[in-house]
């Protein structure tokens, strides 16, 4: 099975045309490096603070990714994924809901998700998807991945209109990309107002951050594919939700 493209040159292309579409997909062999060791004896849950569930417990990290869970949870996941990778689509589809409601609401987990950067329209999408609270990201996330195929299949038969707004003024691009993937109606059902994704989506110093994060990570970890894992700071490749749960559960979360 394939995964999404190899690591992208961003900061020299992010006002430059990018690639488009879920093909160039590379996958990495599981457990290339940071093998984890299989655990015969459970992990202890850990209660969660008294009225909230480490669910809730959500907070953005220094890495520019977005934590879950128990700061001080003895496994710590990070996912790197893109939201126009068809995988990393598949992975959301199948794990969110163990992800959160067991593993992470167990004390066990925490798992953070860092956005890698592949093409214009998924670094639009992510910049909506950061413009409620650090509670909403996590939803408004899996809403892109549940409707990815529609957001995608929409662009079809645009592609001199995307073009066009890929060479527009650098302050309103993302924007216009945003208008022609009819972005701003579907974020504003989800609750963002437009006027409060016009201007997350004229905020190009979080774009220029968001792929320097995609770059300077991507050459740290040797990121070579989405999704992309990393547990307690060891990267263990690119995996399919049961290659990861398989992992995770000898680890003890069982």
């Amino acid at each position: 099975m394939l995964r999404t493209s190899a690591r992208p040159a961003l900061l020299f292309g992010l006002f430059a045309p990018l690639a488009l579409g879920l093909a160039g997909c590379k996958k990495d062999e599981p457990g290339a490096s940071g093998e984890v060791a299989a655990s015969a004896t459970p992990l202890p849950t850990v209660a969660a603070p008294a009225g909230k569930p480490w669910a809730d417990e959500i907070v953005q990290t220094p890495e520019g990714g977005y934590r879950m869970g128990n700061p001080d949870a003895p496994i710590k996941l990070v996912e790197y994924a893109s939201l126009t990778c068809s995988h990393c689509g598949e992975f959301s589809e199948k794990g969110s809901a163990t992800i959160r409601d067991q593993w992470v609401a167990s004390g066990r987990v925490s798992y953070e998700l860092r956005h890698f950067v592949r093409d214009a329209l998924d670094l639009s999408m992510g910049l909506m998807t950061r413009c409620g609270t650090p509670q909403t990201f996590f939803g408004l996330t899996e809403q892109v991945y549940a409707n990815q195929q529609a957001l995608l299949g929409a662009l079809q038969g645009k592609e001199a209109q995307f073009q066009a707004a890929m060479q527009g003024p650098e302050g309103g691009r993302f924007q216009a990309i945003a208008d022609v993937a009819g972005l701003p109606g579907f974020f504003a059902t989800r609750g963002i107002p437009a006027d409060t994704a016009k201007a997350c989506l004229a905020n190009t110093k979080l774009a220029e951050q968001m792929a320097k994060n995609t770059t300077d990570q991507g050459s740290q970890f040797q990121i070579e594919g989405t999704p992309t894992f990393i547990i307690n700071g060891e990267k263990i490749g690119t995996s399919t939700w049961e290659e990861l749960k398989a992992k995770i559960e000898g680890m003890g979360v069982r």
